[in-house]
């Protein structure tokens, strides 16, 4: 049996009609730059996410970037943020000349501590950039409250997790600005690349409406400079078909989730992931932390079980970032679970045949006599 980490076919064939019929709305209106299709998303998401305004752009690192240009955070600025995540949550930061600074991990929720946040605190600290990684939010309220305490605006990167909630509230509503990838491979995925920040504060979606659209307010005229990152009217019209459906996915993900912390669970030395008792995991990724992991990994792809490791070198140990200083032993959880942890399939067309043949093949490699 061959299974995929994610199959986006299967889900696609369920909706094609519904897709291209969408798409060709696009190509007899002609208007694929923003406009009408764009508008209607940035309402329907923010309602998602319980905020008042949405602003798309073309990507999720885009809106990382946008959001920070829009505080104004340059040269000799800091910026708190978790050296376990996506490449661009720390390279948006350095692209504006000012200088991560990492705050450690949980170790059971992969997600940024607060009490290292709190710590890593200082009169240079312009933002706090917090990242809810594989589909699960970070522990908000306390980092709200250091930040508030100090008047620093947080950012949620939530591009992984879409849905996910936090004392019922919804991931990129607890901020100042939330902000979205539309990647093919997560949750609400387009067809190529996208991106949303969503806010509540109503001139901030202004300013960041003009910084998408090379800082200007109207055609040829430009308050300040900004970069083109405009969300493809394609893209809206993709979105808009399957935000319909996110919810029913995130749920399957969930089911499949508690399915694996069922089989695996038992099994000596796996960790399977902990979601804290007051949020909703999405499981844009379903992520064990093992021994002999890549061993485990190596035996998986030989045996067609797709499977991934994120992230296996920390931000802060990147040869790009070598000029922050960064050493090993810096940030030892998030070094130990570069060391430590695998995805597993998790997408919601994941039958219970092909868990149970993944399932069977990681508790086959860990039996002590290796017997079937």
């Amino acid at each position: 049996m061959k299974v995929k980490l994610l199959d986006l076919t299967a889900q696609y064939v369920k909706i094609r009609n519904e897709v291209m019929e969408a798409v060709a709305e696009v190509f007899e209106s002609q208007y694929f730059i923003l406009g009408p299709k764009v508008a209607e998303l940035e309402k329907r998401v923010a309602e998602y996410c319980g905020t008042k305004d949405a602003v798309g752009v073309a990507s999720g690192s885009d809106a990382i970037l946008l959001c920070l240009m829009a505080l104004g955070i340059g040269t000799g600025d800091e910026v708190i943020t978790t050296p376990y995540t996506f490449f661009s949550t720390v390279s948006s930061i350095t692209r504006l000349g000012a200088r991560p600074v990492f705050a450690d991990i949980d170790p059971e929720t992969y997600n940024i501590d607060p009490s290292a946040v709190t710590n890593a605190i200082t009169d240079r600290t312009k933002a706090i950039l917090v990242v809810h990684l594989y589909g699960q939010t970070a522990d908000m309220d306390p980092i709200l409250k250091a930040a508030g305490t100090s008047g620093i605006p947080v950012i949620e990167d939530s591009c992984q997790a879409i849905g996910a909630e936090y004392r019922g509230r919804r991931a990129g509503s607890m901020g100042l600005a939330g902000c979205f990838s539309f990647f093919p491979s997560k949750n609400l995925g387009g067809a190529g690349d996208g991106g949303m920040i969503t806010t509540g504060d109503e001139e901030l979606a202004e300013h960041l409406r003009r910084l998408r659209n090379h800082g200007g307010r109207e055609r040829y005229c430009h308050d300040e400079v900004g970069i083109n990152s405009r969300l493809d009217a394609v893209q809206a019209a993709v979105l808009l078909v399957k935000l319909r459906y996110l919810d029913a996915w995130s749920d399957g993900r969930i089911g499949n989730a508690a399915r694996y912390d069922e089989v695996l669970g038992c099994i000596d030395g796996i960790a399977t992931p902990v979601v804290s008792e007051e949020n909703r995991h999405i499981y844009n990724q379903y992520v064990i932390r093992v021994p002999r992991r890549d061993e485990l990994r190596s035996f998986l792809q030989d045996s067609d079980i797709g499977c991934e490791i994120y992230y296996p070198v920390p931000l802060h140990l990147q040869k790009c970032f070598s000029f922050l200083g960064g050493a090993e032993g810096d940030c030892p959880e998030a070094e130990r679970a570069a060391l430590e942890t695998l995805a597993l399939p998790v997408f919601t067309e994941l039958t219970p045949e092909m868990q149970e043949y993944a399932a069977g093949k990681i508790a086959e490699f860990y039996r002590p006599d290796g017997s079937e």
